[in-house]
């Protein structure tokens, strides 16, 4: 059961998440603008492409192949380190992407925040690059200490529990902690006073009673906003839900990893939805498709007439 709702939300992913590389990436081949907010969205759709094979690989292994060996395990755990890498890629992409999203549509305009503005929007390639060896960095430094601490010893006197042990479950919370919890940090800072801002700003509109301005598109980017904000959310108390219990009692909790592939699709989803270019290069390609199959219906008509 637990395999084929991983399948679902692997299919809904590679469908959404591929539509959103190829409408970007067939702008920037057509020398269209792309701006640093579609950057880094093609960036995290990869990533988030990547998570989902990976967690849908490693539940096809452990429910059809048997673990015989310390190799399987290592190779399983290799699996995992993978996972883990395109995991905090996706966090820390989705701060940036909010980030970069608050300083855009921020109604600020303090020297500090204008600098920031300026220095994080027109470097966007750079912060990508560094949210992608940051992540690097808390997968494989900290999995280069678990294996040197396993090994002690002798390599061959390494045994199954030892995949289990202290090291092991230091590395998992070390990795998570530094992968997580400060791209949100960040996130959470800049996403809470963008909302606040918004809310007074909305509140003085409504008390002075001018009907001139529409308070719509307020409403709809605080609503983007809280979406955002109960996603990571979510995203993070799961994670931590997982952490525990593999750190405490050494129990892989496998419907979480589900939870972990529905959320980044449904956040994909929204960010889909709220885009106007990808809504129209999307109701393009359906009527392209439509064009086709009718010309092909009344071509194949014809033939028979």
């Amino acid at each position: 059961g637990l395999l084929v709702l991983a399948l679902i939300a692997l299919i809904a992913g590679l469908v959404l998440h591929s539509f959103i590389i190829g409408a970007n990436v067939n702008d920037w081949w057509k020398g269209r603008s792309v701006t640093p907010v579609d950057q880094i969205a093609t960036s995290l759709a990869i990533s988030r492409m990547c998570a989902q094979c990976a967690t849908s690989i490693f539940l096809l292994r452990t429910t059809f192949l048997l673990m015989r060996n310390l190799d399987s395990y290592i190779s399983l755990f290799i699996m995992v380190v993978f996972y883990d890498f395109f995991s905090y890629a996706n966090i820390c992409l989705t701060s940036l992407l909010s980030i970069v999203y608050c300083l855009k549509i921020s109604n600020f305009h303090t020297r500090l925040f204008l600098y920031l503005r300026r220095v994080i929007v027109h470097r966007t390639v750079h912060f990508t690059v560094g949210s992608v060896l940051l992540s690097t960095f808390s997968c494989f430094i900290p999995l280069l200490m678990t294996i040197i601490e396993l090994t002690k010893g002798g390599t061959y006197n390494t045994t199954m529990a030892d995949l289990s042990s202290d090291s092991h479950n230091k590395y998992v919370v070390y990795i998570y902690i530094i992968g997580d919890f400060f791209p949100l940090l960040f996130y959470y800072i800049s996403s809470a006073i963008l909302f606040i801002s918004w809310y007074h700003h909305t509140t003085n509109i409504e008390m002075s009673s001018n009907v001139s301005i529409n308070l719509e598109t307020y409403y709809s980017v605080m609503k983007c906003i809280s979406f955002t904000f109960t996603y990571n959310t979510l995203y993070f108390i799961v994670g931590c839900v997982g952490i525990f219990y593999y750190s405490v009692y050494c129990v892989s909790l496998d419907w979480l990893l589900i939870v972990l592939e529905f959320l980044p699709a449904l956040h994909s989803f929204h960010l889909f939805y709220r885009t106007n270019k990808l809504r129209r290069q999307m109701s393009k390609g359906l009527q392209n498709v439509m064009h086709f199959l009718i010309h092909n219906k009344n071509a194949e008509t014809r033939d028979n007439i």
